[in-house]
């Protein structure tokens, strides 16, 4: 069955620094399916020889209606991004979604550990503002990484959160990328291992290449039920 193919006007346009970008969208043909926090959608990109499609995940809420944010980076000869950074105000962009298994529809009645890196907040974000809409006693912590301060994404919102939220405890980590997992690892070691013989805490982790599988296999060979560790692998 062919998937409807929906178009949106870029409203506006933000940048959090040179290499990252967030573009907010209003669809033009039809709405903005429903959806859940942590979904993508998928968005054709045409090209000189040819149309790819690339998924981008909604860093909104669904809650927020439209315009929905789209995050994302200039990633290094990547011409699907660099189309994407060369959009303005006023241009047309069609897609199809939202999809993706990466959600949190309601939250676990128990502790949560969010975990990501840079980019990779886009899906966490509304994850996180859901859970702490909800009335619960239950700790919320997030780990959150970058190789520069700056690519800690929505910084402020977040620190306002943790001062709103004394049960939500925000964790800014500035680390040089070659050893950003092996802190990652080290830190969930020694908290949540190594220290603490409870396993009924729930994580989320989001992120790029092995050092995510790593850090799965790690909670649940200490004993996590596999469905108490949700994850998504950029």
């Amino acid at each position: 069955m062919e998937r409807p193919t929906y178009r949106a006007r870029v409203e506006r346009i933000f940048d959090h620094c040179e290499d990252t970008r967030s573009l907010f969208l209003r669809t033009v043909s039809d709405t903005l399916p429903q959806y859940s926090p942590g979904m993508f959608v998928s968005i054709s990109i045409p090209l000189a020889n040819e149309t790819r499609v690339r998924p981008y995940t909604i860093a909104t809420s669904p809650e927020d209606g439209e315009p929905f944010e789209l995050c994302f980076n200039l990633v290094p000869n990547g011409p699907g991004a660099a189309w994407m950074f060369d959009r303005t105000v006023g241009d047309l962009l069609d897609f199809t979604g939202p999809f993706g298994a990466f959600t949190l529809e309601r939250a676990p009645d128990c502790e949560m550990v969010f975990i990501a890196e840079e980019t990779t907040i886009a899906p966490i974000r509304p994850m996180l503002r859901r859970a702490l809409s909800q009335s619960a006693a239950h700790q919320i912590h997030l780990l959150y990484a970058a190789e520069r301060s700056q690519h800690l994404l929505y910084r402020p919102e977040l620190e306002l959160l943790s001062n709103a939220y004394p049960r939500f405890r925000f964790e800014p980590l500035v680390i040089e990328h070659e050893f950003l997992y092996q802190r990652l690892l080290d830190e969930v070691q020694r908290r949540w291992v190594t220290s603490d013989s409870g396993r009924s805490r729930h994580f989320y982790v989001c992120g790029i290449g092995s050092g995510v599988l790593k850090l799965r296999d790690l909670l649940r060979e200490a004993g996590y039920e596999r469905r108490a560790v949700r994850y998504e692998r950029w």
